[in-house]
């Protein structure tokens, strides 16, 4: 009751509380993208008068930040001078030949690359080698790609680079007058995580993984039924014209689903054996891809090239030597989630054709170009090569098969490895600033020939930048209004009596289970200003509160929105929800028993 009064007596609180409130229901509900939801928040508050421009705007170009922008030039670099081409190597040589040995490989090896190059990227990179890898010993992806997803979260904490979210508790420590964190500030908590958090890799219950089954390749073999959903048109001169489609040619050549027939405005659904196909039918199918990539040549079927306009039109779409089939994901985050491929007008501002779509282990109804997309779905996209590496730029796109070009000579590979060395070493072994040391790394690539100069701007992940430029204004109002004070206090009250280690446990705890709703950055912002006050009540530093809000926001198992790599590969496994659940609620339980034990051994004595 007195907190609440506090607040209401507190007229900037009270809008600091209004506008949280707000942002966090726009980031569950995701009407707004995540970071146009931070752009929010910061026009609020300085409209409102709780921030002024210089002190709301201050994250923008905050060290940690521009810190993040040059990590992400380097790591471009590194892909495209084929640095880490020796472990997509070692995953599809012979001496990988079981999941274990797999994950093995991901929790040793990829673990601590994660640990100093963003996440995001590496599970991009390495999600069709894992994918082919699958296909070729005839194994579900299911069985290893929540390992893969997992092993970089792991790996993300052991160094400031290894996560966005690592570098944004940073800059709230530097804001809030407690300084930045160094390059290894957290690495004697991190190695732990990493070891125990291998450890369950390796040895929990393979049934914690579900077989989703798996597709065949384009060279035969077995294949899962739920596949793409695609859309087809009957033309006159089809020799389905009159068959009926348990009896057609195409039940017979391709092993499809057929879901839905539109016949003018009329919609029949299934039972559909006995129906008679005529001339303009439309037919809604499930398919995959190997098949989809058959029915291209067939000339008995349409497929539908333009996702815009009241009136499709359809044409033949014919191997073209120019063109690519590729598949491409839909990140955390992305714009084009919510609408549809009509209203996005998707071939005429990608120059690309949504050949299909797949959508985990749903069953898309609605018609191609009207299905609204969503998060985690994959297309099948068609387009040219110089669009696919278009694509590759974007932020609302994830590339998931690997173009043959895409990689400069590997003679710079050398080259790019030494200037990721001495990026980290530099700013440890002298007083050069992370941030310096950085950006001496990213214009290094450059002039030396690992990385283009056009694809410097491309490289920077400007939703990134948005989000967590915008966030920290969040934790500087908390501080500045006394909200945080007051949430503290109301904390503070609760935990009274209660053991420094559990309190620990109840913030960790409280924090994973906030980034299972919102982005675990948004998390951080929100949490880490509240936490910081209680260093004095549990004899603790405040740095040692802050990692604990870090670790229960980075250490996220439970749901496929908890951290961006969990829904990048949840499509590609065809998983359903609860099996990220299933799979990560054990290491949830170890990490929540553990690390708040990590946390006063490193921090208890200080």
């Amino acid at each position: 009751m007195t907190t609440a009064i506090t607040i209401l007596e507190n007229q900037p609180a009270l809008i600091t509380l209004a506008v949280l409130i707000i942002a966090v229901g726009l980031f569950i509900t995701g009407a707004l993208a995540p970071e146009l939801t931070g752009l929010l928040s910061v026009a609020l508050l300085i409209a409102s008068g709780v921030l002024d421009p210089q002190r709301a705007l201050a994250g923008f170009g905050s060290p940690s930040l521009i810190t993040l922008m040059g990590l992400f030039v380097v790591s471009a670099a590194l892909f495209r001078s084929g640095a880490l081409d020796r472990l997509r190597e070692l995953i599809a040589s012979e001496s990988i030949r079981t999941p274990r040995r797999l994950i093995a490989l991901l929790g040793l090896v990829v673990a601590p690359i994660s640990g100093v190059v963003p996440n995001t990227p590496i599970v991009a990179s390495l999600l069709p080698v894992i994918e082919s890898w699958c296909h070729r010993r005839k194994l579900s992806p299911s069985k290893v790609l929540l390992p893969l997803s997992f092993a970089t979260v792991i790996g993300g904490t052991l160094t400031l680079l290894g996560s966005s979210v690592n570098l944004l508790i940073s800059d709230i420590s530097q804001q809030l007058g407690y300084g930045s964190l160094k390059l290894f500030s957290f690495t004697a908590i991190g190695i732990p995580i990493w070891l125990v958090g291998t450890t369950y890799l390796l040895f929990a219950p393979e049934s914690l993984l579900p077989d989703r089954g798996r597709e065949k390749d384009e060279l035969g073999g077995d294949r899962n039924r739920i596949g793409y959903f695609t859309e087809v048109t009957i033309p006159k001169d089809s020799h389905l014209v009159g068959q009926s489609i348990h009896n057609s040619r195409l039940q017979r050549r391709f092993d499809v689903d057929v879901l839905e027939l539109q016949r003018g405005r009329e919609r029949l659904l299934p039972p559909l054996a006995d129906r008679k196909i005529e001339p303009g039918d439309r037919l809604l199918l499930r398919i995959t891809r190997a098949d989809l990539l058959r029915l291209q040549q067939e000339h008995t079927v349409q497929l539908a090239t333009r996702e815009s306009g009241l009136t499709a039109k359809y044409s033949y779409l014919k191997p073209d030597e120019a063109q690519k089939t590729v598949e491409v994901l839909l990140p955390a985050g992305s714009t084009l989630a919510g609408a549809s491929l009509r209203e996005l007008r998707f071939r005429q501002r990608h120059n690309a054709t949504v050949l299909a779509l797949r959508r985990g282990q749903q069953t898309v109804q609605e018609r191609l170009g009207q299905a609204v997309l969503r998060e985690g779905d994959v297309l099948l996209l068609k387009a040219p090569i110089d669009s696919i590496r278009g694509l590759q730029a974007s932020n609302d796109l994830l590339v998931l098969d690997q173009l043959e070009n895409d990689l400069p000579t590997v003679r710079r590979k050398p080259v790019a490895i030494l200037i990721a060395l001495a990026m980290l070493i530099l700013p440890t072994v002298t007083p050069l600033p992370l941030v310096s040391s950085v950006l001496l790394a990213a214009i290094a690539m450059v002039v030396g020939g690992c990385l283009p100069p056009g694809e410097v701007q491309r490289s920077i992940r400007l939703d990134v930048f948005l989000l967590l430029g915008s966030l920290s204004s969040f934790s500087v109002a908390l501080q500045a209004t006394g909200l945080a004070d007051v949430l503290a206090d109301g904390l503070e009250n609760f935990l009274t009596g209660w053991p420094t280690y559990t309190s620990l446990l109840v913030i960790f705890l409280s924090t994973t289970i906030l980034t299972q709703i919102i982005s675990n950055a948004a998390s951080v912002a929100l949490f880490a200003p509240v936490a910081i006050q209680l260093s004095t009540s549990l004899n603790l530093p405040p740095q040692a509160l802050l990692l604990t809000v870090l670790f229960g926001a980075s250490q996220s198992f439970l749901t496929p929105m908890g951290y961006q790599t969990n829904l990048m590969v949840f499509g590609p496994g065809r998983y359903r929800f609860l099996d990220v659940t299933r799979y990560g609620a054990g290491l949830t339980i170890l990490m929540t028993v553990m690390i708040p034990a990590l946390i006063i051994w490193q921090y208890g004595s200080s």
